[in-house]
């Protein structure tokens, strides 16, 4: 084997266990808190915002970290490490309340890891001259199989409605923790001159940025996006399983096989993935955007009107456009910022990236879909999921459309094809 295959599968490894260790317990959470601990929706809910607080601030935190004082994949294996140490703690928690904090610990080391395994990957591959645009997407592909494969083995080994499902992630977690530290080292940039201000020297240059129309524009349109990136992770096996209310529709595959109906989604991902070297010399990353944004509207149009009958072919389309929903905008967006930022300052800008979809933009949207849902889709507590999904989807199209005219980008196919350098 090469040197440059040898670098490829090892990266590939990290991206697989990168999310093995989320996916291991994310969507049967749920299960686990109702099943097994009997706790309300409202106790678990809470829970799901700890993704978004801890991204509202530890992402661009390690990014500073990494570009001015600490080798990435140095912080990338403490913080993993660390996750897996409070993952361990989980199946000893009896209280709701208890259940937050330390779920929002485990997410304050978890979160900033999938920014800087980006940084990692970009730094390891530009250095051996590889095409970040073409070869990166191939190798993050391995991280939704990860994700996909972990829910597999939870499922299997009959976790998903115990603790076990933690112990599986705090294992693969510290694994990986200690396998980064063999990674090639990606050390700090250290750009600071001798007259830096205090902004320069504490890391916070990223912020410059929203000075640039363009990089003000993206990270905005960022955050609108990533308040549509967790509305189906929160309310689409909800929705599939409330059709069991409907008596025609109690016994159908949707309601007896809802959540795997719903990983169709990841499946989907895969594909896409695959494509986007293609897509974003061809098109450019705005039209690639922007198809990302069509993509979020027919995914929730195509929900607002699918059934498990007729319109099953609906609720699956859904699905495998929810591959192009996500992966248009969050892979390319990444490889967005890996292109046209300054080296000093790469580490930073993807956390930030992170923090405005995953932070602010998962938090509003969590908070206000909640907030409209309960005020005006909601009945003696039966849920207008048509109503839902079609307001998110004109959602989506406000946005699109928002961008396609405010958002400017001259595409370049030699910029990006020259982004292994």
């Amino acid at each position: 084997m090469n040197a440059n295959t040898s670098i490829k599968y090892r990266l590939v490894g990290m991206s697989f266990f990168q999310f093995f260790v989320w996916g291991a317990w994310l969507i049967t959470i749920g299960t686990y808190c109702f099943n097994a601990k009997g706790w309300t929706g409202a106790q678990f809910g809470a829970i799901f915002s700890t993704l978004a607080l801890s991204s509202l601030f530890m992402p661009a935190l390690t990014g500073i970290i990494a570009d001015k004082w600490l080798n990435a994949e140095k912080l990338y294996g403490i913080l993993h490490i660390l996750y897996g140490v409070v993952l361990f703690y989980v199946p000893y928690v009896n209280s709701p309340d208890v259940l937050y904090w330390v779920i929002f610990v485990a997410m304050i080391f978890y979160m900033p890891t999938i920014s800087l395994s980006n940084t990692i990957a970009y730094s390891i591959l530009k250095r051996n001259n590889f095409d970040v645009v073409k070869d990166f997407p191939p190798i993050r592909v391995w991280g939704t199989i990860g994700f996909i494969v972990a829910m597999w083995i939870t499922n299997l080994t009959g976790s998903k409605a115990n603790a076990n499902q933690f112990v599986i992630g705090a294992i693969a977690a510290i694994a990986l923790g200690i396998y980064s530290f063999t990674l090639p080292k990606c050390p700090p940039q250290k750009s600071i001159s001798k007259g830096a201000s205090f902004v320069e020297m504490i890391g916070l240059n990223a912020f410059k940025l929203f000075a640039n129309y363009k990089m003000a524009m993206f990270f905005l349109f960022a955050m609108f996006l990533g308040a549509a990136l967790q509305l189906t992770n929160m309310y689409g096996d909800s929705f599939l399983d409330d059709f069991r209310n409907i008596p025609q529709y109690a016994d159908s595959i949707v309601v007896k096989y809802s959540t795997i109906i719903m990983s169709i989604s990841q499946i989907s991902e895969t594909l896409f993935i695959l494509t986007i070297p293609f897509f974003l010399k061809r098109f450019g990353i705005k039209n690639v955007m922007l198809f990302a944004m069509i993509a979020w509207v027919l995914r929730f149009a195509l929900f607002a009107y699918g059934n498990p009958s007729e319109g099953l072919w609906m609720i699956i389309l859904s699905c495998i456009v929810y591959g192009m929903a996500f992966d248009f905008f969050n892979i390319s967006g990444s490889l967005f910022v890996e292109t046209t930022t300054d080296s000093t300052i790469r580490a930073s800008a993807q956390g930030m990236f992170m923090m405005m979809t995953n932070g602010i933009g998962a938090y509003l949207g969590s908070k206000i879909s909640g907030f409209v849902i309960d005020t005006y889709f909601t009945t003696n507590q039966s849920k207008d999921w048509h109503g839902i999904w079609l307001t998110f989807a004109i959602y989506s199209l406000i946005v699109a459309l928002l961008f396609a005219l405010l958002f400017k980008h001259k595409h370049d196919p030699k910029a990006l094809t020259g982004a292994s350098h």
